[in-house]
Order: structure tokens, then sequence, then C-alpha cells
């Protein structure tokens, strides 16, 4: 059954793990390709979404790499990666105006956000531990152990869970002042929609793997009892 489990949850998961993940580096190449019409930068259009709520003090950077791009609270600072810093295409306008929306969440004191961040840290602790905790409680035949691994993956999952309605939120916010301010025009703004559902995406296909991982465990723990 064990064994089962894994062709028939976390398979399917994967899949679809990969097939968002393609959808995501597709969309990306599709509409970096594409030159927004007003000649807007990545870096400008994070500034114009901060200047929409009304959000001061936070820097935008450049970083190096591809798709990394993220917004660290900590430092107060949005870090945009070598396509989207400089860059004037409608992929790169879509994704920094999304982690703009991540300053104007903390600014804003956004609910789910501060639900996703406390419980980070057990989620960290979680990733890294939760299955050799268990898997070392099945093979010493000590529950509690066991159950302390389900618990500690439990909370990885909630934390992706959680991680949606931020995401999502993120990009309508963005979207909305993309389409309000006009910062990108007519099909260029259905660019950037599609962009973002497509990162939107990898989110829920990552919330699948974990929850059919912790189904696996689950059964695995009720088969050696």
């Amino acid at each position: 059954m064990y064994y089962y489990s894994y062709f028939l949850l976390v398979i399917p998961a994967l899949i679809i793990s990969l097939i968002a993940q393609q959808r995501v580096n597709a969309a990306y190449r599709r509409f970096s390709g594409v030159q927004n019409m007003r000649g807007l930068t990545g870096a400008q259009a994070a500034a114009a979404v901060l200047q929409f709520y009304g959000v001061q003090g936070v820097r935008i950077e450049h970083i190096r790499g591809k798709l990394n791009d993220h917004y660290d609270p900590r430092e107060n600072v949005i870090r945009l990666s070598d396509g989207v810093y400089g860059s004037c295409s409608v992929a790169a306008v879509g994704i920094a105006c999304h982690e703009a929306g991540h300053a104007a969440q903390y600014a804003q004191g956004y609910v789910p956000i501060k639900v996703r961040n406390a419980i980070l840290r057990p989620a960290q602790i979680g990733s890294n531990v939760a299955w050799p905790l268990a898997i070392l409680g099945l093979f010493l035949n000590s529950q509690p152990l066991v159950l302390f691994g389900i618990i500690l993956y439990l909370a990885v999952l909630l934390f992706q869970l959680a991680t949606l309605p931020v995401e999502f939120n993120a990009s309508r916010r963005a979207i909305s002042v993309i389409e309000q301010t006009g910062l990108l025009a007519g099909q260029e703004s259905d660019g950037a929609v599609k962009v973002l559902r497509a990162a939107a995406m990898t989110y829920v296909a990552s919330f699948a793997v974990t929850a059919a991982n912790l189904l696996r465990l689950l059964l695995l723990a009720n088969r050696r009892k």
C-alpha cells in the first residue's frame, strides 16, 4: 500500500509541479521578449506600485540571477533580477509590480502574511528534519518521534497553504495598479496577467506535492502501528 501510495499520490503531484514550472518558464520567455510601449523598466514599475499604495522607505535593488526576484521585509528592499530590474519587457513589469505588492502587504498589515510569518520558523525546521525524524521514529518504533515528525511536516503544509492567499493577493494588487494607472496597455496588460497566473500555479503545485507527501507519511505511520 505504501508503494502504491507513492505512485498514486506523489508522482501525479510532481508531474503537476513540473508542468506548472514549465508554464511559468514559457510565459516568462514569451513576454520577456515583448517590450512595453511606454519603455517602463521593472524598477520603475515597482516604484509606481509603491507610490500608488503610499509605501515609503522601500529600496529597489538589482540582483544577479533569473526569476529570483523577491521582497525582503527584514531589510525593506525589493530585489529585482537581471531580466527584470532594467528590462522594459511586459514580463518584467508584471513581476516587479508583484514584488512591490508584497511590500504593500507588509506596509498595510495584511493579515495572511502575518499568519504565514508566524509559522515560518516551524516550517523551516520541518522542511529540514520532519522526514528524517519520522523515519527514525519508525525505525526505533517510537510513536512520539513519528508524531513529532508529522507535526513538523504539517507546519510546512500550513505555511504553504498560508502562502497561497499572499501570492494571489500580491498579483491582484499588481494587476490592479497596472490597469488603474495604465502602466501597460491592452494586450500588454494581458501578457503580464498570464505571467503572474503561471507563477501563482507553481505555489499551488508545491502545496499539492507537500500534501501528497504528508498523506504518504501518514499512511506509512499507520502501516507500522
